[in-house]
């Protein structure tokens, strides 16, 4: 999509996090790559989303009740049932048939085909940044690292119309993803191997896609 549309098509996103019950609270929306970067166009747009736990729930009871008209196990413990019963055409399940938070707040987001991916943690950006690379470095699969050049739009209820005005005009200024791998502490010969693993990665994926952590 062109960086206009993408800037838009980010704006629409927030708009939906205030405005709509989600499946479970939102605390913190970026975006990251290609975006903040000011690129045009843009070639897949990267979102990042910090939710909360649903620990216990906000109606239990109605578990049972969901799992048996929509084969979907958790649906009032780990996601709202009020958001269930407004949204079940964005209800989405883990493969063994539980109600999979990350999924329905893209689904309830994103459309299939939009070339969108939606990262979802409960931890806020940066530290997962932090916590993937550590991952990535200790298994060597360095297609998990999280790119670090991201821009915080809205954070508990307050929206940065400063990051919007800078991520329309391009403003944002970052370094090469090797670059900014090197400044978290990787040399370069392995921030060039891990960059290239996340370009590969990115290279393979269409329409939208979805990826949830729990740190």
């Amino acid at each position: 999509m062109d960086r206009e549309a993408a800037v838009d098509r980010v704006e629409e996103l927030v708009d939906t996090v205030v405005d709509e019950e989600q499946p479970v609270p939102v605390r913190q929306v970026w975006v990251y790559g290609d975006v903040a970067l000011g690129l045009d166009p843009v070639e897949r747009l990267d979102v990042y989303l910090t939710k909360d736990i649903l620990l216990r729930g906000d109606d239990a009871d109605r578990a049972a009740e969901f799992e048996r008209e929509y084969g979907v196990r958790g649906v009032g413990k780990t996601v709202r049932a009020s958001w269930a019963d407004a949204n079940p055409e964005h209800l989405r399940a883990n493969e063994n048939g539980h109600v999979a938070p990350e999924q329905c707040l893209a689904a309830h987001l994103v459309d299939e085909d939009e070339p969108i991916h939606v990262e979802v943690c409960n931890a806020g950006f940066e530290d997962n940044v932090t916590q993937r690379l550590e991952g990535a470095r200790a298994t060597g699969n360095y297609e998990q690292v999280l790119d670090p050049r991201g821009v915080c739009l809205w954070v508990d209820g307050q929206r940065s119309e400063d990051a919007f005005a800078k991520l329309r005009s391009g403003e944002l200024v970052f370094p090469t993803l090797t670059g900014a791998l090197e400044m978290l502490g990787m040399d370069e010969a392995e921030a060039e191997t891990a960059a290239e693993a996340v370009k590969e990665r990115r290279a393979r994926s269409e329409g939208m896609t979805v990826r949830g952590d729990v740190v």
